[in-house]
Parts: C-alpha cells; sequence; structure tokens
C-alpha cells in the first residue's frame, strides 16, 4: 500500500464530503462551526473555463457569495458559502463565467441533497 502525505488524506476525506468533483474547481478558505452549523467557504479556483485560454482572460473579482444546504454532516447542518469567479475576454472585454449546476433549481440546496429529499418524502 502506498504511503499519502497528511494532506492528500484530508483532500480525500473531503472529498467524500463535499459534492463530487467541487474541489477540482474550488478551494475551502474557511470552516465555521456554530449554532447553524457547519459553514464551508469555497472560492472557484483562477483556473480558464472551456473553450479559453488564461492567456486570453483577465480575473475580474467574483459574483455574489452564495449560501447553498448541503447533506448534514454527523447530525448537524452543512452549508457551502461558494463564491463563483468572473474573467474578462481580453479581446472585447465580455465578461464571462463558468456555467455550474451545484445548486438545485428553486432551492438553496445542492442538487444530490434536493434529490435526495424528493426521494424520501417524495
Amino acid at each position: 500500500m502506498e504511503q499519502t502525505s497528511t494532506q492528500d488524506n484530508y483532500k480525500t476525506l473531503v472529498s467524500f464530503l463535499l459534492p463530487e468533483g467541487l474541489l477540482d474547481y474550488f478551494d475551502i478558505t474557511e470552516t465555521e462551526t456554530g449554532k447553524e452549523g457547519l459553514g464551508i467557504y469555497l472560492e472557484e479556483k483562477n483556473v480558464a473555463p472551456q473553450g479559453y485560454k488564461a492567456e486570453e482572460l483577465e480575473s475580474k473579482g467574483f459574483h455574489e457569495q452564495i449560501k447553498v444546504e448541503d447533506f448534514p454532516i454527523r447530525g448537524k447542518k452543512a452549508y457551502l458559502y461558494i463564491k463563483r469567479r468572473r474573467w474578462a475576454v481580453k479581446a472585447d472585454g465580455r465578461i464571462i463565467s463558468r456555467d455550474w449546476k451545484i445548486v438545485q433549481s428553486g432551492t438553496r440546496m445542492t442538487i444530490e441533497f434536493a434529490s435526495f429529499l424528493k426521494g424520501v418524502f417524495g
């Protein structure tokens, strides 16, 4: 069995707690626990969206942060605070963002969590 670093172990563990593939595009910037539950703060990495090269884009900060409810963890509510990045296309100044399907339409829940609740409660 191959030896892994502590950081790799934590990343593996966290990847099971968050929606699939989220850590490929987002960095965890902060976590907090409180009365409301667990808060996980995520910022989109500065990686060019598909169809663009990094040289063609200039980072223009972030959209307004959104709060999304995810599966409870150890009996505590879990919330993802997500900041999506936006870029300017240098050639024409257009502002673009990656098209994310993290949030279930009409809710403030992850798609996976909303599907689970729909299955349980119909």
